[in-house]
């Protein structure tokens, strides 16, 4: 019996946005599909040369982005610069006016997208967690 706190699915369980284009993206729509509310989720989808990310900047919203390549290889654009990202990688964007896009670069390509704008997030976590933890530069 389910459980109404919490879910526990495949992503393959989590419904696509339809779409009759076949140059089209797969779209699975998890801050919808699960009612989520403190941040922007899905997971986009294709195969080589389908684009997974509009090129786009995020200056009205202010809002940070980031992305991991769950499968496959993501073919990045980021401030004009092209860059191949790997499975188990991660892009993040913080400077909103950071224009952005990405593309498959092989077929069955996964790409997690997470937003939310900065601010807005309130962290359990402690800072002596990261004391040892060094920050990007």
């Amino acid at each position: 019996m389910a459980d109404p706190r919490y879910w526990v699915k495949r992503l393959e369980e989590v419904p696509l946005v339809p779409t009759d284009d076949p140059a089209d993206f797969d779209w699975y729509p998890l801050q919808h599909h699960f009612g989520l509310s403190a941040f922007g989720v899905n997971v986009f989808g294709g195969d080589r040369g389908i684009e997974l990310v509009a090129e786009h900047d995020e200056i009205d919203s202010g809002q940070e982005e980031l992305y991991v390549v769950l499968a496959g290889t993501a073919r990045f654009t980021l401030a004009r610069k092209e860059q191949d990202v790997s499975s188990i990688s991660v892009v993040v964007v913080q400077d909103p006016r950071v224009r952005r896009a990405a593309t498959a670069a092989q077929n069955g390509t996964l790409l997690l997208a997470l937003g939310g704008t900065p601010g807005s997030f309130t962290t359990t976590w402690r800072s002596e967690n990261f004391e040892r933890v060094p920050r990007a530069d």
